[in-house]
């Protein structure tokens, strides 16, 4: 499976996003191989419409789940859409590594 965790960088050790549209980054882990790899979120600064840019691009990466600390209502919509499964975490301290960690236990 692959999962989308926001980040506010391009390392494992950076800060977990609490935003999905203006997330700075996103980390994409993929359960199986254990692959990571980050890519900047292009509409990071749009005038609108940042999350349904960002659920675009999730889909595009073939993403069946997306951890984040929230979703506005266009973007939850489209994610349903497309089946992909929203994760809600609250605990803005976290480090990507310690979510993927939490994955693989």
């Amino acid at each position: 499976m692959k999962t989308i965790i926001t980040s506010t960088g391009d390392q494992l050790n950076s800060i977990f996003d609490l935003r999905f549209g203006r997330a700075g980054w996103f980390c994409l882990f993929d359960e199986e191989t254990k692959e990571v790899q980050f890519f900047e979120n292009e509409s990071i600064n749009a005038a609108s419409g940042a999350g349904t840019k960002a659920v675009e691009t999730v889909a595009d990466l073939g993403v069946q789940k997306v951890i984040s600390g929230d979703f506005g209502p266009k973007a939850k919509e489209l994610l349903e859409k497309f089946n992909i499964q929203m994760v809600i975490l609250k605990d803005d301290n976290n480090t990507v590594q310690n979510i993927i960690d939490n994955l693989n236990s």
